[in-house]
């Protein structure tokens, strides 16, 4: 089993082998991935054979968990796929009106149309789920570098994301998530909430990979992702902020998003989970520093080790920043226990 290729900002795909040679020396049955954004982490955990929590507070993530973490057995059939492609002529055109010529030409505007009419004819949230991550996967495969801060060409050459179709690339994307499908033997559970209002009770193990600021960027994923995050709930009850080139959503409120609210987020968050053990991913642009981190980690926890390894990270938020030497880091693995 494989977790699916895909374009997420400050995924940790990479860095798989060195995050779990780490986490795989410590005595746990259950982990929670307190953010687990594309899911990768989740999954790598879920095939030690641990109990999988997962949490996210944007649904399109939740949805990605959904499909590949907590679920061990349910794929998309034959049958299903047939029911997602066929033609419906009850299909809306919100897509086509707002969005054409933005990210997607006409013709995968509709497509994305039709498709989320008909996801509707699936049976079980499971196979939603795994429809809508098919479909946010082919979307942001679809994008330079994966992203919807910019509208256009931008940055389009003859890679082959970016020539396949909507639908060729939602194909593709159904058929290696059907082969990540597994069990584990475990009840694994994915949320979508606010961290601070889960329970910590019967957690071993805390993953933490927070979105969090640099000197260089911010960390507001939604506006990253505004259009597969709209898709996930097809806009319904979020905010489309029309005055702007993107037509992006309003972002959701997270005080990790503040140079000023950063550091006293980190030491709630700890607090809550001070019983498990904490595994930290962080980053050496990030703010608060490493000195810092250790310092909160320390007022919950007697031993906090961490261990470090140089990444380059290959998105960047705006054209003057890719290939940046501020995307050289070292990444960071804070163990407190």
């Amino acid at each position: 089993m494989e977790f699916p290729d895909t374009k997420y900002m400050g995924s940790k795909q990479v860095l798989l082998p060195f995050i779990t040679e780490h986490v795989k020396r410590l005595q746990f049955d259950t982990a929670l991935d307190a953010f687990s954004g594309s899911g990768c982490v989740a999954y790598a955990l879920k095939k030690m054979g641990k109990r999988i929590l997962t949490n996210d507070f944007l649904r399109f993530a939740y949805h990605t968990a959904h499909a590949l973490v907590e679920n061990n057995s349910t794929i998309l059939s034959d049958y299903d796929i047939s029911i997602l492609l066929r033609k419906n002529k009850q299909a809306p055109d919100f897509i086509r009106r707002t969005f054409k010529d933005l990210y997607f030409d006409q013709k995968d505007c509709e497509f994305l149309d039709n498709l989320w009419a008909n996801m509707s004819q699936l049976r079980g949230a499971l196979k939603r789920s795994l429809a809508l991550a098919a479909a946010t996967r082919a979307c942001m495969k679809k994008r330079p570098r994966g992203i919807f801060t910019f509208v256009g060409k931008k940055g389009w050459d003859g890679r082959k994301d970016l020539r396949l179709s909507m639908k060729e690339q939602f194909i593709e994307g159904v058929k290696n998530i059907n082969q990540a499908i597994f069990s584990n033997g475990k009840h694994n559970k994915s949320f979508c909430s606010d961290i601070f209002d889960l329970n910590p009770e019967g957690i071993d193990l805390v993953y933490i990979d927070t979105p969090y600021i640099s000197p260089y960027s911010d960390c507001d994923y939604t506006r990253r992702y505004h259009f597969v995050e709209g898709y996930s709930v097809y806009w319904e009850n979020v905010e489309i902020m029309y005055g702007t080139k993107t037509k992006k959503i309003r972002s959701y409120d997270t005080l990790f998003s503040s140079k000023q609210t950063a550091s006293e987020s980190f030491r709630k968050l700890f607090h809550h989970f001070r019983k498990p053990i904490l595994a930290v991913s962080y980053s050496s642009n990030g703010i608060p520093d490493k000195q810092s981190m250790l310092k909160l980690l320390g007022e919950v926890k007697s031993k906090v080790s961490v261990f470090e390894t140089h990444h380059k990270y290959s998105h960047g938020n705006h054209n003057h920043k890719i290939g940046s030497n501020n995307n050289d880091v070292k990444e960071y693995l804070f163990i407190a226990q």
